[in-house]
């Protein structure tokens, strides 16, 4: 990451989760909620030390985004779409921060917050936005749909990325509806589907588009 700028928004990022934690801590009950079933309910509960650990995902995260360009064997690549990248890196991190609070928020106020939907409001939220950005990722070894047809081929990344784009726009943006309209399982049920969708139609026209590209090559010597 090149911007100094957002290095510093990325790490008061990484360390909200770490200090709305801390602030807490010592009212969070012994046992607190860290999983829930597709209906909202709870479905696991743990010892509030685990809390830690989902706050500690924050600088994990961070440092992570700050050097994987440096180990890209690909790296000059970032230059084409850093902007992308560093709002990915920011858009995560307070993803992380968010559901952080949403966990301490519903631990302490049982009932505040509807985890189900928030959850799947937020994924489909994160979703819509790495569909946004998708189309102007370039060859990296890191982020993005990274096929061995991608990978390969520039044309092949391009036109993948740009189809992955519209279909994880269209994936995150019915599954914020449905989070807000739908019953709660049924909003998770859009959400899995949307992203599987979304996720298995680049992969499989990556390797058609490739396969095309190298009879076409094959034909024309």
């Amino acid at each position: 990451m090149k911007s100094k700028k957002c290095i510093v928004f990325l790490w008061v990022l990484a360390i909200l989760p770490l200090i709305l934690t801390a602030a807490v801590y010592s009212r969070l009950p012994e046992q607190i909620p860290m999983q829930w079933g597709i209906d909202g309910e709870i479905s696991r509960y743990g010892g509030k030390g685990e809390i830690w650990m989902i706050g500690g995902l924050g600088p994990f995260l961070a440092l992570l985004f700050q050097f994987l360009p440096s180990l890209d064997p690909k790296k000059r690549s970032y230059e084409q779409f850093q902007i992308y990248y560093e709002a990915f890196a920011l858009v995560t991190e307070a993803f992380f921060a968010v559901v952080t609070g949403l966990i301490l928020a519903e631990t302490m106020k049982p009932g505040t917050v509807s985890m189900g939907r928030a959850v799947s409001a937020l994924v489909g939220l994160l979703i819509l936005f790495i569909g946004y950005i998708l189309g102007k990722v370039k060859t990296n070894f890191f982020l993005g749909i990274r096929t061995p047809w991608t990978l390969s081929d520039p044309e092949v990344w391009d036109r993948t990325h740009r189809l992955g784009g519209i279909l994880f726009s269209a994936a995150g943006l019915a599954a914020v509806i449905a989070a807000l309209f739908l019953p709660e399982a049924a909003a998770f049920w859009v959400l899995m589907g949307g992203i599987g969708i979304a996720a298995l139609i680049p992969v499989v026209m990556s390797c058609i588009w490739y396969r095309s590209r190298k009879e076409d090559k094959n034909t024309a010597e």
